[in-house]
């Protein structure tokens, strides 16, 4: 009888023990327990701390309702790896607000929705309800808000050709999403404003070609980039009319009196002008530059006014050519060679010819003079031998 009671007294011994550490064998009657070594080792925990409401309470941090003693509540230590805890946790779906196996404390200050404690540099984002991930959360949705408003205003800069701005407000997420978005809207936006540019271009010009007075359509006049391109396609088509007029008028040396104050048609008319009168003028100087291959002498021309006249001299006497043909010319008469004009001089066969017979006629001057002295020189002997002569006889 007296072994029965022993040994009742060992289970009851054994039964008081297990209600004093309710948490699965692992927690006093305070609610905590001491961490293991195995579980110290593997980083869930460290020291004496608190687990199913045991320790200091707090009214406002109460996680959940539930007995914390069920057969199926873990604890911490339950878990080889804290990777493990995380993903029970989640699994679970549990969060500050609901944890009924009170991974994360009870009601106590270790309840801030990190089950278990946490090892040093772990990314606490990827657990569910934390705090880090409620704000990464957060943070994509400012993003995504941000990169649409961005994309919006960066589409509308571009569209008008406004200078960039992504200038704003708002969370480091919302500002670096807006960023982005404003980016690549302007890109679209400038883009499309190209292509606008392009067929506002064209439509100015066509408009050039036709009249004087530019009028800008509506739909350009209110975005300044399209309302210059515009402008400019019609300047250029007003350049290039009035430029082949002032050609057209130059070549004929006839002057217009436009009477016009735009200073573009005024501007482009004389360049044309001017540029046809230097035309006229080449037609006129090469006239005279080809007539002195043909003219030993300079004849005035029968032009009808002194400025044609002048031209027509002027290529005359820019004739450099024709003083060597007349060289060569010259020395083939003076030596005696045959009178044939060369091939490469028939173009001016009258400058070769004449300047041929000078040089014959030079020669013929020479041999006269050469003729003379001797003759000359002649008769001195002569008469010398004959007063020689005329003294030895007396």
């Amino acid at each position: 009888m007296r072994k029965v009671s022993t040994v009742l007294a060992i289970l009851l011994v054994f039964l008081f023990q297990q209600n004093a550490y309710a948490h699965s064998g692992r927690t006093d009657a305070n609610g905590g327990h001491n961490c293991s070594a195995k579980s110290q080792a593997k980083g869930l925990c460290t020291g004496y701390h608190y687990h199913n409401g045991g320790g200091s309470t707090s009214s406002g941090g109460s996680s959940s309702s539930g007995n914390s003693n069920s057969s199926w509540d873990k604890d911490c230590s339950d878990f080889s790896s804290y990777d493990e805890v995380v993903e029970y946790w989640n699994k679970k779906g549990y969060t500050a607000t609901y944890d009924p196996e009170k991974l994360d404390g009870w009601g106590n200050v270790v309840d801030d929705g990190i089950p278990c404690e946490v090892p040093s540099g772990y990314d606490t984002s990827k657990i569910n309800g934390s705090p880090e991930q409620i704000a990464k959360a957060q943070a994509v949705r400012d993003s995504s808000k941000g990169e649409k408003a961005g994309y919006s205003a960066g589409l509308s800069d571009g569209e008008k050709g406004n200078s960039k701005d992504s200038s704003t407000t708002g969370s480091d997420a919302y500002q670096d999403g807006f960023g982005k978005g404003y980016e690549t809207g302007y890109q679209k936006g400038a883009a499309e404003l190209e292509k606008l540019k392009f067929k506002a271009s064209n439509e100015g010009y066509s408009l050039g070609k036709k009249q004087d007075e530019v009028t800008i359509p509506k739909s350009y006049i209110s975005i300044k980039a399209l309302k210059d391109t515009y402008q400019q396609g019609f300047n250029k088509a007003l350049t290039e009319r009035y430029t082949a007029f002032g050609y057209k008028d130059g070549k004929s040396d006839v002057l217009n009196d436009l009477k016009n104050d735009n200073a573009i048609i005024v501007d482009s008319y004389k360049k044309g002008y001017e540029k046809g009168q230097a035309e006229l003028k080449k037609t006129y100087v090469k006239q005279g530059y080809e007539a002195a291959f043909r003219m030993v002498k300079y004849k005035q021309p029968k032009l009808k006014n002194d400025k044609y006249i002048g031209w027509y001299r002027e290529g005359f006497n820019s004739n450099k050519i024709v003083k060597s043909i007349a060289k060569v010319a010259f020395n083939a008469g003076l030596n005696g060679e045959s009178n044939k004009v060369p091939e490469k001089y028939t173009h001016a066969d009258v400058i070769y010819k004449y300047n041929y017979v000078k040089g014959e006629q030079e020669k013929k001057e020479n041999n006269r003079q050469i003729a003379g002295t001797l003759a000359f020189g002649v008769a001195g002997w002569l008469g010398r031998r004959f007063y020689v002569a005329k003294k030895m006889l007396k």
